[in-house]
């Protein structure tokens, strides 16, 4: 694979890639009457793009030329185009909307914004450049809500993935959620785990967080994992043998020391998960992947190898760059120290056959 100005291989495969509606006004014409005249009723005027999830002026939130430039996170087509696409000399990219994530509990303002949202993304996104796909986004308050709008869209050529967030009411590999994963695997589309969620559930097992920094190390320490724990502990991917889970922007070098001690304390208290017939590791390596930023690696390149081998990184892993997001130089260590087949697979042919890019 040759490589573009912005370092990045020619061809390469972006899995995560943010945009947002500029505010809610933006996605009134997707809205019936109805809901339109309950935003404007109870004031909602704010911008979505960004919630408490990446406040503005925060490190993380972008790198210092994407905030000069308003990409908190990409609001236009344009933006992608020239910052992403042409500039990394992608071959694909996937959009992940995250507005509805922070959405009140009322599930059937949830069901209106989220179609709305999916809505947006076809006719202002997917439908000016072929080159992207998109994550469709469901309402997480009504399972059945959600099963109607992925038979309503799951059927779009570029809609990938069906997006939830790692904050949720109940773990995802709960039996209430099990026809949403099905409504999915039944139509072909990925599942992304998305870092963040609603921001008034608590983040840990003791409560809420006082801390952003809390909040925040709380997605990939706390939150993914019990994700992880929860579909397989709980069956669905016994259920759901065709079942993909791609966990978006939730690092992933957790994933080897919380997989040791699955397959451990799985030795002595499998009787407790019957449909369990294999060693947890094994079910994760087939039915997992994880995007490559953040990727929290030791500053030591000579660290650095170890720490991939101990999940086989260059097949588990695909790239991301998270755009706008700025996760630091951890991203540049792992392509480093990746052969140069693995670094193939992670930058293109992973993605191509987990989302059958190449069909």
């Amino acid at each position: 694979m040759s490589v573009s100005s912005a370092g990045i291989a020619i061809g390469t495969v972006d899995t995560d890639v943010h945009c947002a509606p500029a505010s809610l006004a933006e996605l009134a014409p997707f809205l019936d009457e109805y809901w339109r005249e309950y935003l404007v009723d109870g004031g909602q005027t704010l911008s979505p793009s960004q919630g408490g999830a990446y406040p503005p002026l925060a490190p993380t939130s972008a790198t210092p030329e994407a905030r000069a430039a308003g990409l908190l996170p990409a609001t236009e087509v344009e933006q992608v185009r020239s910052a992403v696409l042409d500039a990394e000399s992608l071959k694909l990219a996937v959009l992940n909307c995250t507005t509805s994530f922070h959405c009140n509990r009322n599930p059937y303002y949830e069901a209106a914004l989220t179609r709305a949202v999916n809505d947006w993304l076809v006719e202002k996104w997917l439908s000016r450049d072929g080159r992207l796909r998109a994550s469709m986004v469901v309402p997480t308050l009504d399972t059945a809500a959600a099963v109607a709008e992925i038979d309503r869209l799951g059927s779009h050529p570029q809609i990938v993935q069906v997006l939830l967030p790692v904050r949720t009411d109940a773990p995802w590999g709960n039996t209430r959620h099990r026809p949403l994963l099905r409504a999915a695997a039944e139509h072909g589309l990925v599942v992304g785990l998305h870092a963040w969620g609603r921001l008034g559930q608590a983040p840990t097992p003791s409560g809420l967080t006082h801390t952003y920094l809390e909040d925040y190390l709380a997605n990939s320490q706390i939150l993914v994992q019990a994700q992880v724990t929860s579909l397989i502990t709980q069956g669905a991917f016994a259920d759901l043998p065709e079942l993909r889970v791609t966990l978006l922007e939730c690092g992933f070098s957790w994933l080897p020391a919380l997989l040791w001690r699955f397959d451990k304390d799985w030795k002595g208290v499998w009787r407790e998960v019957p449909w369990l017939t294999g060693k947890p590791s094994e079910v994760a390596r087939r039915h997992l992947r994880l995007t490559t930023a953040p990727a929290h690696l030791p500053q030591d390149p000579l660290q650095v190898r170890p720490a991939l081998d101990l999940f086989d990184a260059g097949t588990m892993l695909m790239y991301a760059s998270d755009h706008p997001h700025d996760h630091g130089t951890g991203g540049q260590r792992l392509l480093a120290a990746l052969t140069d087949g693995e670094r193939e697979r992670v930058l293109a042919g992973n993605a191509d056959a987990w989302y059958s890019f190449g069909a």
